[in-house]
């Protein structure tokens, strides 16, 4: 198993367990405009099956104090989800590993030189990331690993990869974002060639979650029915956090008005150089409602 490590320097917007989250406060909400319904540990009361339909969702507790907690998240309680499914064939057998946070943070833009701290934009609750360990059958070998990256992603081969104690991958988990790397530095989502976009940035931190360790098989359709229990959380299908939509670009709009003279778009032309999800966080849904649930991995 991998070693995630988190590219915080802080406890801000940590990963944690379901568990943990439900326990601490978060709510089902219903588009009918009824209050908040506590969900309880294992998610039992949360429709199953289905599809996002936007009826549903879950958000942060009403309680400030409560809220802040939950955006910190909990570190000590956080572990990995594990979908085991074959791939290509059968050729290889794909290790997907899930990570919940409770809260993604602000984003970071960078245009040219200059790098911008936002406040809110980039901000939603209930973020899912996950890491691909992909296995051959033939040999038992790491052949490759996915690094997903919001809506995307990358194989990088096992002879590209850190490793610590021996065979163990080590996998960054961004700032804020929780997208996975496998070195550290700076990556840009947007124009690399104009160096305009949403920054990514992973370091090497003290933070970090032992996925050999603290981990939870959820899911291995391929065994046959009834062979692995699957949590009740993971057939909720609807929305893990409310949408969001941001006055993003009267935002940077006020940013754009401060950039040196040499900058030379216009407002339209470097607005459309960042990611849509500036403009808007929809609530992100669970593993069993992305597209790489079923099948291989695609990128």
């Amino acid at each position: 198993m991998a070693l995630l490590c988190s590219s915080i320097r802080t406890k801000i917007a940590c990963p944690s367990s379901v568990q943990w989250f439900f326990k601490n406060g978060a709510l089902l909400y219903r588009d009918c405009g009824q209050k908040g319904e506590p969900i309880d540990l294992r998610g039992s009361n949360l429709p199953s099956g289905g599809e996002n339909d936007g009826e549903f969702w879950i958000d942060l507790p009403v309680d400030d104090d409560a809220r802040n907690d939950v955006i910190t998240g909990d570190l000590e309680s956080a572990e990995l989800y594990v979908h085991v499914k074959p791939a290509f064939g059968g050729t290889f057998t794909d290790i997907a590993m899930w990570i919940f946070c409770p809260f993604n943070g602000a984003a970071t833009l960078k245009i040219g030189l200059v790098t911008i701290p936002m406040t809110k934009i980039g901000q939603h609750v209930g973020d899912w990331e996950h890491y691909t360990l992909r296995v051959s059958n033939f040999t038992g070998e790491l052949w490759q690993v996915f690094f997903s990256e919001h809506s995307g992603g990358r194989w990088v081969d096992a002879s590209d990869l850190e490793f610590i104690e021996g065979n163990r991958p080590v996998v960054y988990s961004s700032k804020h974002g929780h997208a996975s790397f496998p070195h550290p530095g700076t990556y840009l989502q947007g124009s690399a060639k104009l160096g305009i976009g949403v920054r990514n940035d992973v370091a090497r931190s003290k933070y970090y979650v032992n996925s050999s360790i603290k981990y939870q098989l959820v899911a291995a359709e391929y065994l046959g029915d009834g062979v692995v229990t699957e949590p009740c959380w993971l057939q909720y299908m609807r929305e893990w956090g409310p949408n969001i939509v941001y006055d993003s670009r009267s935002e940077i709009d006020k940013i754009l008005d401060h950039l040196p003279f040499f900058v030379r778009f216009s407002v339209e032309n470097l607005v459309d150089l960042f990611p849509t999800e500036l403009y808007g966080e929809e609530g992100p849904t669970g593993p069993k409602e992305k597209y790489n649930w079923v099948g291989d991995e695609i990128c």
